[in-house]
């Protein structure tokens, strides 16, 4: 929890705080690191690790790729590491979807997203109730027991 807490305080990327969480996804295709057909073969190894899609040839051409250029941050199996703000991409949660058009924009190009710091604008006890809230619907390590039984019969939370 005292990582989300530090998220509400410094952003992400928010300008002129040093202590505001960065990461650092290259544009794969911008940066002419992979070509657009690379590109592709990644987004169905992805979509294949996210149980999106069956094993295609083209899946299989981007586990290569995935693992020389993607799993030093995602991890092999692609479950993330939030230290280096590599996302989980098998957990089904997608910040920018999951769709092919989606995932191509992502690699190809990065995102780079902006979460302003909160610290300015509300005061220690709102961001703390913040973090509570924001950790009970799973954004921490560890999902609340509810919401895990919620998960597992298919239930939406009220």
């Amino acid at each position: 929890m005292a990582a989300i807490e530090q998220t509400l305080i410094h952003g992400i990327r928010h300008p002129g705080d040093d202590a505001t969480r960065a990461s650092q996804m290259p544009a794969f295709g911008r940066d002419g690191i992979l070509t657009a057909a690379q590109i592709a073969d990644v987004v169905a190894h992805v979509r294949t690790l996210s149980r999106q899609e069956g094993a295609s040839a083209a899946s299989a051409r981007g586990k290569g790729l995935f693992a020389a250029n993607c799993a030093v941050c995602h991890g092999d199996g692609g479950m993330g590491n939030r230290t280096l703000g590599a996302p989980n991409l098998i957990d089904g949660i997608w910040l920018y979807g999951g769709d092919r058009a989606a995932l191509t924009q992502t690699i190809a190009k990065a995102r780079y997203g902006i979460m302003p710091a909160w610290k300015t604008r509300l005061d220690p006890v709102t961001i703390k109730m913040l973090a509570v809230y924001v950790h009970t619907l799973g954004g921490g390590e560890r999902a609340p027991a509810l919401a895990l039984q919620q998960a597992a019969n298919n239930v939406q939370p009220r």
